[in-house]
């Protein structure tokens, strides 16, 4: 009789997402009830964009299906955008989903300093009031330049900015 000898190969064991991502025990250091930082950018990036093209909540509500309640609780990272939502709020908003992920911070990637989640306090909101692109300023400059019909007058403007700004030629 013939023996065959199995050998048991423990595959390595692979994590498919960052501790706190997904469904059963929470891997993260984050204090319960806190929104992970991935959630909290996917958020702001959906209302960047809605504000930028001059959206309320209830009416992104409205194009698909829910109360601007629910919107306030997707763009705070309260609470997370499954996949098809994301792809629904892509088509309505006119970005591609990749948007939602850009600019990602070190800190929505898992690099966390210890001391932003120690505490029970709230999170520190200085990065967010020191970013340009949170202001009321720069969402009515960004309207007035989409407002601007000529695509000739538009590039004119675009490279007057940059001049002024001091940046290379792209």
């Amino acid at each position: 009789m013939l023996r065959l000898e199995v050998a048991m190969i423990n595959p390595p064991k692979i994590f498919y997402s960052p501790a706190g991502i997904g469904r059963g025990r929470r891997q993260s250091n984050l204090p319960p009830g806190t929104p992970h930082p991935v959630d909290v950018h996917v958020g702001s990036r959906v209302r960047l964009r809605r504000t930028m093209l001059g959206m309320s909540q209830e009416k992104l509500g409205d194009a698909v299906g829910l109360t601007f309640q629910q919107i306030q609780k997707y763009e705070r990272g309260a609470n997370r955008i499954g996949s098809s939502r994301l792809y629904q709020f892509s088509h309505i908003l006119g970005v591609p989903v990749a948007f939602f992920f850009d600019d990602m911070p070190n800190e929505a990637l898992g690099k966390t300093p210890k001391s932003a989640i120690s505490g029970m306090s709230d999170n520190d909101q200085s990065a967010l009031d020191q970013d340009p692109m949170s202001r009321q300023e720069t969402l009515e400059l960004v309207r007035a330049y989409y407002r601007i019909q000529d695509p000739k007058v538009r590039k004119k403007l675009y490279e007057l900015l940059r001049s002024m700004a001091n940046l290379p030629d792209s």
